[in-house]
């Protein structure tokens, strides 16, 4: 390797809410110095495992290693497996020659995190949920930067370590977006309706559970369809598994004659557009005059990131976390927080109609949602990464 070279190495996997930031601050790590060497530690199992390499950067792969949360076989297991990755973890950033290391969370990152401060190598973080998990808990002990998507994340600064309020940094086709967004709004919107075959002059609702959708959300905007009709186009991404049994809900509603696949093949054909799933789903970000989704941490700070208002239905699980994630939007005005339990056909019926028809108010919050959201959070953190080498050289 170049010793005149920065030498960087992320840490980080498991989902893509750990796997998107990631990949992001690696291109603009790469955009400001492209002779940087850049690697990642994840493991085998994660999506990392396909998404680094096809990204373009390498990638040395360690067992996953949980923290035990009771007392049993894996608990006894665990001294043992946390030395053995620390080890793995050394012999890799003494192979890459890492002069900062840069966490994102997952299983992968605590082992880096201890071995980085073992090694005395600079330690950045970032965490993307309003609630930090364990294992920037962890690091953060260590941390030089601690970059957040929230405040408020419970995660504090050691003395002489800074913690800033970054955002998240966005895949590139949101980031694309958002600046497509800032330069010519209905432009985008045009462009985007056209490769969806949606009609761009008439308001939008986005449907979205994420990948694999939200049989709530699903329920109550199928057996209500007959009501959003009347004011919208619906633009519905059921999940996998789930499109059968919504579009059987959705015909009982309104028939077959507004339902159909979403494909621009199909333009004109009906309001109801349904897919499993969109992969270009910032194409429908573009047109959308309303989203209806969960609030995962991506989910909130991309929509705050476009400008989208959006009717949040935060996973009812655990200590109901995601709610954290969807609050500070809401408090700013760019949206609305529904408990899933309450978002029933009813509600959709008897709140959406009045929302839609309020142009100003969507407008409303649009700009506060803008506002709030942060749309340089890659290029932050990558100048940030990048100073931590600096400052060893």
């Amino acid at each position: 390797m170049n010793s005149a070279q920065r030498h960087i190495v992320l840490a980080g996997g498991g989902t893509a809410g750990h796997v998107n930031p990631l990949l992001a601050v690696a291109d603009a790590i790469r955009a400001i110095d492209p002779q940087a060497a850049i690697s990642v530690v994840g493991t085998a199992v994660g999506l990392e495992h396909d998404l680094v390499p096809q990204a373009g950067y390498e990638l040395d792969t360690i067992e996953k290693v949980p923290f035990p949360r009771r007392p049993n076989r894996t608990a006894v297991q665990f001294p043992g497996r946390w030395r053995n990755e620390r080890r793995r973890v050394r012999e890799i950033l003494e192979h890459r020659q890492a002069q900062v290391v840069a966490g994102f969370g997952g299983y992968a990152s605590a082992p880096v995190y201890a071995a980085a401060h073992r090694m005395n190598i600079p330690i950045a973080i970032h965490e993307q949920n309003a609630r930090a998990g364990m294992a920037n808990k962890l690091g953060a002990r260590w941390a030089d930067f601690i970059g957040t998507a929230y405040d408020g994340t419970g995660l504090k600064a050691r003395r002489g370590a800074a913690l800033q309020r970054v955002g998240l940094p966005l895949r590139p086709a949101i980031a694309e977006l958002c600046q497509r967004i800032e330069a010519d709004p209905q432009a985008a919107r045009i462009e985007a309706a056209q490769q969806l075959g949606v009609d761009p002059s008439r308001p939008l609702i986005v449907v979205t559970g994420g990948s694999l959708g939200a049989a709530s959300l699903n329920r109550a905007v199928a057996a209500s369809a007959d009501v959003l009709l009347a004011h919208a186009q619906i633009i519905h991404l059921t999940g996998r598994d789930k499109m059968d049994s919504t579009r059987q809900l959705a015909v009982s509603c309104v028939g077959e004659g507004p339902i159909n696949d979403l494909d621009p093949a199909h333009a004109g054909q009906g309001d109801y557009h349904m897919a499993a799933y969109l992969e270009r789903i910032d194409l429908a970000f573009a047109c959308a005059d309303l989203v209806l989704c969960r609030s995962g941490a991506g989910s909130v700070s991309e929509l705050a990131a476009i400008g989208l208002p959006a009717v949040y239905v935060p996973l009812p699980i655990g200590n109901g976390e995601q709610r954290f994630n969807a609050q500070p939007v809401v408090e700013a005005g760019g949206g609305l927080m529904v408990a899933d339990n309450e978002f029933t056909p009813e509600w959709v019926a008897s709140q959406l109609p009045s929302l839609l028809a309020d142009a100003k108010r969507l407008h409303d919050m649009g700009r506060a949602a803008w506002s709030y959201g942060i749309r340089d959070a890659a290029e932050v953190m990558a100048r940030r990464v990048l100073k931590l080498v600096d400052r060893q050289r």
